[in-house]
């Protein structure tokens, strides 16, 4: 079987972290005080089941789908740029899939893909189109792997569909999938605040991701053996039209998921903290994806944290990039003739 494959989709690489024990020691702001860290919406769950791969016969279902689990955790060793085979290089980055689709897409609140096969065909708004779970695992190539497109007839795209397909066994189209995404979390009153959170990762983030935030190699550089910590911003790490680049995506999986380790359940950083040092992080240099002025063609279906524009409501760069966001909510739904609603949590999508 050919090698490689990847998707490390939408939202790519951004594994803010410290150490799991670690506890918080830079204050929220006051104003957060009041803020919940989960909103009830999050406490009634089923339970988290992961479909265990590996009795999966060996026949070629069953090596589908573990070459596409494969094309997950080892995406530099296997499609990215400093692979042997030119004709392999389809990623254009050294991280994993799985530096934002936790333990290879299957932990609760960590970008899982359980429920994801179910989900497509569907409308896309980034594209005004409906579109396959093959156009989305090609979105996250082109943005959060800052690469290019994996060949639509090749072995990569379909093991990838195929793992996408084994981990959704059982969750019925159209029914939503508790545990996907990043966990709600309510949302800020004021403006993130980068200043505070470039304190927040000096705490916490550093330690793994390095003060410059370029992560730490698994090697050296050209081994195509990735890092055992992603970069968080640099030449190296997701674009700017990846889905991570968003604040409110970013903040929910910071909050789920950082320090490394942590669960939902029991959070290490303070909610107004998460939104701050995400915002910190996003506020980096990283590559440019161009064309991103053709994204979401109907403006007003734009996510209001989206971090370049146009945009139809006339609020200003800067707050799309850190908030408050219900404002623009307002802007928008009033534009549309609907009345407006409040903020509800930040669940990052797949």
């Amino acid at each position: 079987m050919t090698k490689a494959h990847a998707v490390c989709c939408s939202l790519a690489a951004i594994a803010l972290a410290g150490l799991a024990t670690v506890r918080i020691v830079v204050a929220a702001h006051a104003a957060d005080a009041a803020s919940p860290d989960a909103p009830a919406s999050n406490k009634a769950q089923i339970p988290w089941i992961v479909p265990d791969i590996d009795k999966l016969p060996d026949d070629d279902w069953g090596q589908t789908v573990r070459y596409g689990r494969d094309l997950v955790n080892k995406t530099a060793s296997l499609i990215g740029p400093e692979v042997t085979d030119p004709g392999q290089r389809f990623a254009g980055n050294n991280l994993t899939c799985q530096n934002c689709h936790l333990e290879a897409g299957t932990k609760e609140f960590g970008l899982p893909f359980q429920g994801v096969y179910a989900d497509f065909p569907n409308y896309r708004a980034r594209s005004g189109s409906v579109g396959t779970i093959e156009d989305r695992i090609q979105g996250c190539m082109v943005r959060s792997m800052n690469g290019k497109e994996l060949p639509p007839d090749g072995a990569e795209l379909t093991a990838m569909v195929a793992y996408m397909k084994f981990l959704s066994l059982g969750h019925p189209v159209g029914a939503p999938t508790p545990g996907r995404g990043s966990a709600a979390m309510a949302e800020l009153p004021r403006a993130a605040d980068p200043q505070h959170g470039k304190a927040v990762y000096a705490q916490m983030c550093a330690a793994c991701h390095g003060a410059n935030g370029q992560g730490q190699r698994v090697g050296t550089v050209g081994d195509a053996r990735g890092y055992v910590f992603p970069p968080l911003w640099g030449p190296d790490s997701f674009n700017d039209g990846a889905g991570m680049a968003r604040l409110i995506v970013a903040a929910g999986f910071v909050h789920s998921n950082m320090p490394k380790g942590i669960t939902w359940q029991q959070p290490v950083l303070a909610v107004g903290d998460a939104w701050d040092v995400a915002a910190f992080v996003n506020s980096q240099p990283r590559p440019h994806k161009e064309n991103l002025e053709k994204d979401f063609p109907n403006r007003l279906q734009k996510p209001v944290d989206t971090p370049y524009g146009p945009y139809p409501d006339g609020f200003s760069l800067a707050q799309h990039e850190l908030g408050p966001f219900q404002p623009i909510r307002d802007a928008i739904k009033k534009l549309m003739g609907q009345k407006a609603t409040p903020a509800s949590s930040s669940s990052a999508p797949h």
